[in-house]
């Protein structure tokens, strides 16, 4: 089954719109940048051209194009910085342009599923494991020995052993998976059901389902927890909210109404646990959520499309992929305000960071 990228014109679903705050900065402190810059390397998943575009963090300059395969998205490095993965799709890509009935009549390679394995040291990908149908994003074990893969057109998650390179479960979780998250004691992973509205937890030393979680949001996209595990922030693209979980009672406890026109997407947490980044997809814009009070404190335009988001080492800089306009902004976390917009390749979808070996 082909599932479409089609969100334009959704509905909010009839919840209420806050005021757009004005770009500030956060209360929180910032680490001052060190004169050389994050000796950092930005990965960036190029859904259209088929490959990651490396940027250099100290100086915000395209350092590599590394072609990794067909329709890569998710994107993920290795605990040691010595390995990228990102995960590649044999499914078409259907345009908010394109009808139903042409999109269905789009053929699928399934030979073309699977996680790219990108030697950080050669800059070339070496091999592919294998997923399920459609992998769209991932996360990994704490010890870097296991990935947890969402399969879109599949409704399940697999779990890949990276020692043997084999995959040892296949779990059925919510509809259209997308987000993916292991939990901060590494015992547990969450997985995002796009049309399900939930989230399915998964037990890491069984790979059996463990809990099915309604979020209340609509079409639920990116999971992260704070750092002590004790809540879970999801970003609901239709409804334009962000839910909080609470994990020791696993309910949602919190609708987060983001501003108007957000379609939150991607989210990120600070390892403090005092700010909560989210990229808003078509609202052109990253917030600020404050966990203590769980409301949005910032926000500021930042590129067209922003998806991906990830944040240097120091905490001084965000990188967030805009896929209308090919590129990634270089934006100051401090102030939200856009510092740079580096060229990418074709309709950027994902970012991470890693060490400059």
């Amino acid at each position: 089954m082909i599932r479409r990228i089609r969100y334009a014109g959704l509905a909010l679903l009839g919840l209420a719109a806050c005021n757009k705050p004005e770009a500030k900065p956060p209360e929180a402190s910032v680490p001052a940048a060190s004169a050389s810059g994050p000796q950092q390397l930005v990965y960036v998943s190029n859904e259209g051209s088929q490959n990651l575009t490396v940027i250099d963090a100290s100086t915000d300059s395209v350092v590599a194009t590394i072609d990794v395969g067909t329709r890569p998205r998710g994107v993920e490095v290795s605990p040691d910085g010595r390995t990228v993965y990102v995960a590649l799709s044999g499914s078409p890509r259907c345009p908010p342009t394109m009808p139903d009935s042409e999109c269905e009549k789009l053929k699928a390679d399934r030979s073309k599923d699977g996680i790219a394995v990108v030697d950080v040291a050669s800059r070339k990908t070496v091999k592919i494991y294998p997923s399920g149908l459609d992998p769209e994003t991932f996360d990994l074990s704490r010890d870097g020995k296991t990935l947890f893969i969402s399969n879109e057109d599949a409704d399940s998650a697999t779990i890949v052993n990276l020692v043997t390179g084999k995959a040892v479960a296949n779990v059925k979780v919510g509809k259209e998976p997308e987000g993916v998250a292991v939990a901060p004691d590494g015992k547990t992973v969450w997985v995002t059901g796009e049309t399900a509205h939930n989230i399915t937890g998964i037990d890491v030393a069984t790979g059996k389902e463990i809990a099915q979680i309604d979020i209340l949001g609509q079409r639920p996209r990116g999971i992260r927890f704070l750092p002590d595990g004790s809540r879970a922030y999801v970003t609901n693209e239709v409804s334009g909210t962000v839910s909080v979980v609470d994990m020791a009672t696993r309910k949602t406890i919190k609708q987060i109404v983001m501003p108007e026109g957000s379609r939150p997407m991607g989210i990120l947490i600070t390892p403090d646990g005092k700010r909560i980044y989210i990229t808003t997809g078509r609202g052109k814009s990253v917030c600020i959520i404050d966990p203590a009070t769980d409301s949005v404190i910032a926000t500021a335009e930042v590129g067209d499309r922003p998806w991906g988001i990830g944040m240097t080492a120091d905490g001084t800089k965000l990188y967030t992929a805009n896929g209308i306009s090919n590129d990634v902004s270089v934006i100051d976390a401090a102030t939200l305000k856009v510092l740079k917009r580096i060229p990418a390749g074709s309709l950027p979808w994902g970012i991470a960071l890693g060490p400059k070996l």
